[in-house]
């Protein structure tokens, strides 16, 4: 996948099957639009353009905004994004300035005289410019105009369920981690970097690497304890993840850490991958570290039966 910062460098793309989004989920319905993509792609003898921005909109549009979260870093989305084949993956720099380009005005300066777009496919709710007023309807009419066509995927239902980013995002937040990972269609994960913590888990058997992550942006699932599988260095491990403030140790700051079975490494200072497959219990504060003990090793068997 050829990544762009500056549209400029963009040249020589034969037949651009083109859509547009901040595409953040990269979730099931994301994956039936690049699916459509590659069909006409292969159709015409073309080539796959995804145009992205960055920062998010919504943090130029909404600064002040204090909950906004992202289920992916930019970093994990561009990983997705090159493993689902995309060729040609643009990242347009968003700025106020920016945002105020109506719908015509961006189709005209971008899709057409930079891309040269023969094709526009885009999801069933996906509006742009000025205020974001731009539409299919329209999108349709510019088609016209200048000679791309346009197609509209429909909503992707997974059990009854409309796929978007803000039901992924409402999922996470409850800790329904099963429903999450349906609709995104792979285990949500976060990826950190390996910190000191205060080591009480190895005096009771169960030692924990506890991960800092460096993106204030990124969605932190629900506090719990988590069936999960720890990804370092190429292998993949089993083990048990916690979200939250360990109140059995009083510990007030929020913390994300995970036992990793049968593993003996010291990695701090290195990155780890957490994927989340299953939320086994809320955090519970316990009598003392005995009875905590106990309920981690209750723990690690539902977590090995799970996975």
């Amino acid at each position: 996948m050829k990544i762009y910062q500056d549209i400029n460098a963009f040249k020589g793309v034969n037949n651009p099957i083109v859509t547009i989004g901040t595409f953040d989920g990269v979730h099931v319905g994301h994956q039936k639009i690049i699916k459509r993509m590659h069909e006409e792609a292969s159709r015409i003898n073309g080539e796959t353009v995804l145009l992205t921005f960055y920062p998010h909109p919504r943090l130029v549009i909404h600064p002040d905004s204090k909950n906004l979260k992202f289920i992916n870093t930019q970093k994990r989305k561009i990983n997705l994004l090159e493993k689902a084949g995309i060729d040609h993956l643009i990242i347009l720099p968003f700025s106020r300035e920016f945002s105020k380009l109506t719908s015509a005005q961006f189709i005209k300066e971008y899709i057409v005289d930079k891309i040269n777009a023969q094709k526009l496919i885009i999801g069933y709710d996906h509006h742009f410019g000025k205020n974001r007023l731009g539409d299919f309807s329209i999108l349709y009419d510019l088609g016209k105009e200048h000679n791309f066509e346009v197609e509209k995927i429909p909503a992707q239902d997974v059990e009854n369920i409309a796929v978007s980013s803000t039901k992924i995002r409402r999922a996470l937040n409850e800790g329904k981690i099963k429903v999450a990972n349906n609709l995104l269609g792979y285990e949500y994960s976060i990826t950190g970097k390996v910190v000191p913590g205060n080591k009480l888990g190895r005096t009771i058997g169960f030692p924990t690497a506890n991960i800092e992550i460096d993106d204030e942006y990124k969605l932190i699932t629900a506090n719990g304890v988590y069936a999960s599988r720890v990804e370092y260095e190429g292998g993949v491990y089993q083990g048990m993840s916690n979200i939250g403030v360990r109140p059995t140790v009083n510990h007030s700051s929020l913390t994300i850490e995970v036992n990793i079975f049968d593993f003996d490494k010291e990695i701090y200072g290195e990155d780890i991958s957490i994927y989340f497959v299953d939320r086994i219990r809320d955090e519970v504060k316990f009598e003392n570290m005995e009875a905590l003990k106990m309920q981690l090793t209750q723990d690690k068997k539902t977590v090995k039966e799970l996975l």
